[in-house]
């Protein structure tokens, strides 16, 4: 957690508090003085973590702003109603957008300049993003625009917030943004549904935004001077994808190893590449982390144990396991860091500076950043998908397992786990071409005026969709390891890896003969998803690095 700036001597006490009535429906705000209760998520700009994200994306906790920070949105929102009223030209604000900035806008169509904004640049495609994503993005809207720098008015910020706690989900298309104005399609459909424009969806509906409105007694929101574009410009839909996609990737790592150490067993491999002196000597936190893991889960092994000594080496997909681990989860920190940055960062144009009273245009919306470190999570999470496949090819290929053939008894008449192998190969070969970096590209929009892009939202889009490959890959390693292990029998595996087995064998039965795969693989990865195989492991063998 990065730590809170006191510029103005915030004071965490006195909290924006929203208070519902008995119907559940938005009745006012109020500023309280008593303190917020811990299922409830303070705001104020600067704190947030990828943690959080998580629980109010996928647990709907709910959000508060700190009253410390409402002077600042109110400073801002003054500041750019006296400009409007001076008639100063400032971009975005009394004047027209990308290159129609030289365009002047008069005061009084100062509200339509802003509903054209976001009705023109709502023009998505493609599916709907998920609900969790979807709150996700409101969430870092909402913890950037309450930094005060936006020029927001606190009656349009509280409505964002209205929203996120009743759970109206505005429909947002997932493809339109080239994250470099921010990403103002998306986003410009988040933005709409405030106006009671576009979809939502609601109460496990879709419906028209208005409708949403009505349900709770709210009335559409009027637009004052910048806000449309305060809503619109930023980087908050590409980067709550990769807040997401980080998240899961944290725990997805540690299930990597815990499949790759039953796997090692399962082969009958040795120890001797997880010696920890090796690894010292080339000290990668990544990979000293990862071996020390692998021992961890395969303590007590009494498969290693009779069989650690059969050869000098392993191939590299079992003996490489903590350099190429590893590696990928350094760079998964990388990651983390960028987001974590990005997630408490202002990213809208122009910024509004009310202490020195100035308007400054510059360049935080530019997605680059998180489209360079999307792109390498992408690149790092296929390679545990690389890896793991090659496991799992060793594991059905009885000529370099000594395993029987499929890893089926009565093979020939069965086929075993044949396929499966196949499904993970598609899924690899799926993700080397989603690894290309998109970053790597630019086509120019606006006239030119907007000449390099970032490409961060696809940036953050292949990130997810190759881990949700490699999700699916380590699921079907799980299962083949865990029917592996059983070939073992009587010898048991490691403290680790046999709480992993035994938990997977409380759903999953040994395939003595050929039967439908599919549902079995389905159940393997809704555990994976739901951490149930780690935390069985870590309850066990102890916390994993």
């Amino acid at each position: 957690m990065f730590p809170v700036q006191n510029p103005a001597g915030y004071c965490h006490e006195v909290i924006l508090r929203i208070i519902f009535n008995r119907d559940r429906r938005i009745k006012r705000l109020s500023l309280g003085g008593d303190i917020m209760g811990s299922s409830i998520l303070e705001l104020n700009g600067h704190s947030l973590t990828l943690e959080d994200v998580a629980e109010v994306a996928r647990e709907r906790k709910k959000v508060a702003l700190e009253r410390s920070a409402v002077s600042f949105v109110e400073r801002g929102s003054r500041m750019v109603r006296s400009w409007v009223d001076q008639g100063k030209i400032i971009y975005g604000i009394t004047t027209g957008f990308g290159d129609l900035a030289s365009q002047v806008i008069p005061p009084e169509k100062s509200e339509k300049l802003q509903e054209n904004l976001l009705t023109s640049h709502a023009c998505g495609v493609g599916e709907a993003f998920p609900e969790d994503i979807v709150r996700a993005i409101m969430l870092l809207r909402i913890n950037s625009l309450i930094r005060g720098f936006s020029g927001i008015s606190m009656e349009t910020l509280s409505r964002l917030v209205d929203f996120l706690n009743i759970g109206i989900h505005p429909v947002i298309p997932c493809k339109g943004s080239v994250g470099a104005s921010g990403d103002l399609c998306p986003l410009s459909h988040l933005a709409i549904a405030l106006l009671g424009l576009g979809e939502v969806f609601y109460k496990g509906k879709r419906v028209q935004a208005s409708e949403a409105l009505r349900s709770e007694g709210l009335e559409p929101v009027t637009l004052g001077p910048k806000e449309g574009l305060a809503l619109n410009n930023g980087t908050a839909a590409m980067t709550g994808v990769a807040a997401l996609a980080v998240w899961e990737a944290m725990s997805l790592l540690k299930m990597a190893d815990i499949v790759a150490a039953m796997s090692l067993e399962a082969l009958h491999g040795v120890p001797f590449a997880f010696d920890h002196r090796t690894h010292e000597l080339r000290p990668h936190q990544g990979q000293i982390k990862v071996a020390k893991n692998i021992r961890q889960l395969t303590k007590n092994s009494r498969i290693i144990e009779k069989h650690g000594n059969d050869r000098v080496q392993d191939a590299y997909s079992l003996r490489c396991i903590p350099q190429v681990h590893g590696a990928s989860r350094d760079g998964v920190q990388y990651v983390k860091n960028v987001v974590q940055v990005e997630i408490n960062s202002v990213t809208d144009n122009p910024l509004i500076f009310p202490a020195e009273g100035e308007a400054i245009s510059g360049g935080n919306f530019h997605g680059q950043p998180v489209a360079l470190a999307m792109d390498f999570f992408g690149i790092a999470m296929a390679e545990i998908g690389s890896i793991s496949e090659r496991r799992t090819a060793r594991l059905v290929d009885g000529k370099l397992s000594g395993l029987p053939p499929f890893l089926v008894e009565n093979s020939g008449i069965n086929s075993g786990f044949m396929i499966p192998q196949y499904v993970s190969a598609a899924l690899v070969s799926e993700n080397k071409v989603l690894a290309h970096p998109s970053s790597v590209d630019s086509i120019p929009t606006s006239a030119n005026q907007e000449d390099h892009v970032s490409m961060g939202m696809y940036s953050s889009r292949k990130g997810l969709e190759i881990l949700n490959n490699v999700k699916k890959i380590i699921s079907i390693e799980l299962l083949l390891a865990a029917q592996g292990l059983d070939f073992s029998k009587p010898l048991e595996p490691g403290v680790g890896t046999r709480a992993a087995y035994e938990k997977l064998r409380e759903e999953i039965p040994y395939i003595d003969n050929d039967r439908y795969l599919h549902p079995l693989i389905e159940k393997v990865l809704k555990r994976v998803e739901d951490s149930s195989y780690l935390r069985a492991v870590e309850g066990s063998a102890g916390a994993l690095d």
